[in-house]
C-alpha cells in the first residue's frame, strides 16, 4: 500500500500514528504500575501490617528498579535497536505484574516491584526516543506527548481499578491486571519497523530509506532527511558516554536533566503516590479518598489531552512559562489549606480543588514536556545514553520524593511539606526561563546544529528556521 493510499485526512501515513499509539502503550503500563500502588497501599499495608517507613519502601522499590532500567535501556537500545528493547520491556512488565500479584510477604512484594521498575525505567527512556526518531517534525510534539497521555490514562485506570477492587486481597488483582496491556504491547511491537536513525547508525541505510518512505508523505524529501541523518551520524563517537563530558553538549544536558529533576521536585508524584493516604490521615474517609484519587486520574488524563493539543501550537518552553506559575499558586493554596489540624467540610473542598488545579496546571505543562524535551534537544551521538541519564535523574528524584513524603508529613507537617513543593515550582520557572530552548517546529538535526554553534543554546534554537509543514499535513494551522 502506498503512503498516499494509507494516509488519513491529516495527510500523514497511518503507520506514523500506529507507531506512536502502539509504543505509547509502554506509557500506559508505566502509569498503571506507578499509580496502582496509591490504592493498593491502603489495603496491603493492613494485610502485611506495614509502618509508614515500610510503606515508603514498598512504593520506592519500583523507583530503584526504574533507575537501573533507565540507565541500562539506553545502552541496550544503542546495541540492539529501539524496537527490540521496547518489546523486551513489555515482557518484563508482564513478569513483574504476576510476581507482585502472587507475593506472599513484604520482601517478595518489594522484589517484584523492583522488577516492575526495571521495565518502567526502560520504557521511560526508550519509548520517547523511538517516537521522536520516527515522527515528522511538524507533529513530533503531539505524537510524543501521547506517551505522557498514556501514562495519565494508565494512572486513571489504576485509580478506577483500585476503587472497584477495594478491600483486603483486592490489591493482588490490582497488580495482576497489568499483564493484559503488556501482552498487547509485545504483539504490537513485533509489527512495527525499527527507528530509521538507528538503522543509519547501524549501517543499514537502504532499510532506513524504506522505513522513512513508509513514515513520510509522498511529497516529503526522504533522501534529504537521510542525508541530514548521515551528516549527524558521520560525527558519532565510538564512546557516547565519554562524549557526554564535552562542553558543546552541556547546555542540552543541563536543560534535559533540569527538567527531569523539577518534574519530580514540583511534587506531582507525592500527590499521585500518597494522596489517598494523606487525605485519609487528614480526616477523609477511605471511600472519599479513593474517589478523590479517581478525580486526580481524570485530571491527569484531561491534562494529557490538553498537552497533546497545545504543545505543537504553543511550544514547550512557552507552555511551561505560562502554566507553571499557576501550578506554584495551587500548591501554595494546598499547603495553606492544611493549617487547621481538624479539617472542616469547606476546608476539604478547598483541599480537593487545589489538588485538582495543581494536577491540571502541572500536568498540561511540566508532565507533558518532561518526556518530550530530552529526545528533542539531545544530539544523536549521545541520545541513547543521555536520555537514559535524564530518565535516571527523573527516577532518582522521584525516589527521593517517595522515601521522604510521608516522613516529611509526619515530621514537619502537611503545610510545610507542600509549601516546599510550591517553592520548587517557583525555582522551576526561573530554570526554564534561563536554560530551556524552544524546539517546536525544528528538526532534530536543526536543534543539534544550533547546539554546536557558539553562543547561547536557547538563542541559537530560537534563531533556527522553523520547518512549517504543509497545511494539509496538520490541518489549517501553521506550527
Amino acid at each position: 500500500m502506498s503512503a498516499a493510499a494509507a494516509a488519513p485526512a491529516t495527510g500523514q501515513p497511518r503507520l506514523v500514528y500506529a507507531v506512536a499509539a502502539t509504543s505509547a502503550l509502554g506509557g500506559l503500563l508505566f502509569g498503571y504500575d506507578t499509580g496502582i500502588i496509591s490504592s493498593a497501599l491502603l489495603f496491603l499495608s493492613r494485610d502485611f501490617g506495614l509502618s509508614s517507613r515500610q510503606q515508603e519502601i514498598v512504593v520506592s522499590a519500583i523507583l530503584v528498579g526504574a533507575m537501573v532500567g533507565a540507565l541500562g535501556g539506553g545502552a541496550l537500545s544503542n546495541r540492539y535497536g529501539r524496537r527490540r528493547i521496547v518489546a523486551a520491556v513489555a515482557v518484563v512488565f508482564g513478569l513483574g505484574a504476576v510476581a507482585a500479584a502472587l507475593a506472599p510477604d513484604t520482601g517478595s512484594l518489594i522484589a517484584a516491584r523492583f522488577v516492575l521498575g526495571l521495565s518502567v525505567g526502560g520504557a521511560s527512556a526508550m519509548v520517547p526516543v523511538y517516537i521522536a526518531e520516527m515522527a515528522p517534525p511538524g507533529i513530533r510534539g503531539r505524537l510524543m506527548v501521547l506517551f505522557q497521555l498514556m501514562v495519565a490514562i494508565g494512572q486513571l485506570v489504576a485509580y478506577v481499578c483500585g476503587y472497584l477492587l477495594a478491600g483486603s486481597g483486592g490489591w493482588r488483582w490490582m497488580f495482576a491486571l497489568a499483564v493484559v496491556p503488556a501482552v498487547v504491547l509485545v504483539i504490537g511491537m513485533t509489527r512495527l519497523p525499527e527507528s530509521p536513525r538507528w538503522l543509519v547508525e547501524a549501517g543499514r541505510t537502504d532499510e532506513a530509506r524504506r522505513v522513512l518512505a513508509r513514515l513520510r508523505r509522498p511529497e516529503d524529501d526522504v533522501d534529504a532527511e537521510i542525508a541530514g541523518i548521515h551528516a549527524v551520524q558521520d560525527r558519532l563517537p565510538t564512546n557516547p558516554w565519554k562524549e557526554l563530558r564535552r562542553g558543546w553538549i552541556r547546555p542540552a544536558l543541563v536543560a534535559a536533566l533540569g527538567i527531569a529533576m523539577f518534574s519530580q521536585l514540583t511534587g506531582i508524584n507525592a500527590v499521585v503516590y500518597y494522596a489517598p493516604t494523606v487525605l485519609t490521615d487528614a480526616g477523609f474517609g477511605d471511600s472519599v479518598a479513593l474517589l478523590t484519587g479517581i478525580g486526580i486520574g481524570v485530571m491527569l488524563v484531561a491534562a494529557g489531552i490538553a498537552g497533546t493539543l497545545l504543545l505543537d501550537r504553543v511550544g514547550r518552553r512557552r507552555i511551561l512559562l505560562l502554566l507553571m506559575p499557576g501550578s506554584a499558586i495551587a500548591m501554595g493554596v494546598l499547603a495553606l489549606s492544611f493549617l487547621p489540624e481538624q479539617t472542616s467540610t469547606a476546608q476539604q473542598w478547598v483541599i480537593v480543588g487545589a489538588l485538582f488545579a495543581y494536577i491540571g496546571l502541572n500536568g498540561v505543562s511540566m508532565q507533558s514536556v518532561v518526556w518530550l524535551l530530552g529526545p528533542e534537544i539531545l544530539p544523536l551521538a549521545v541520545r541513547g545514553p543521555a536520555t537514559s541519564l535524564a530518565a535516571l535523574t527523573l527516577w532518582g528524584f522521584d525516589l527521593l520524593i517517595a522515601v521522604t513524603a510521608l516522613t516529611a508529613v509526619n515530621t514537619i507537617g502537611r503545610t510545610a511539606t507542600f509549601g516546599i513543593y510550591a517553592l520548587m515550582n517557583v525555582l522551576c520557572i526561573v530554570f526554564v526561563a534561563r536554560y530551556v530552548p524552544e524546539p517546536k517546529g525544528r528538526s532534530l538535526e536543526q536543534v543539534e546544529q544550533a547546539l554546536r554553534r557558539p553562543g547561547r543554546f536557547v538563542d541559537n534554537v530560537a534563531a533556527a528556521q522553523v520547518r512549517v509543514p504543509d497545511a494539509h499535513a496538520v490541518g489549517s494551522r501553521r506550527d
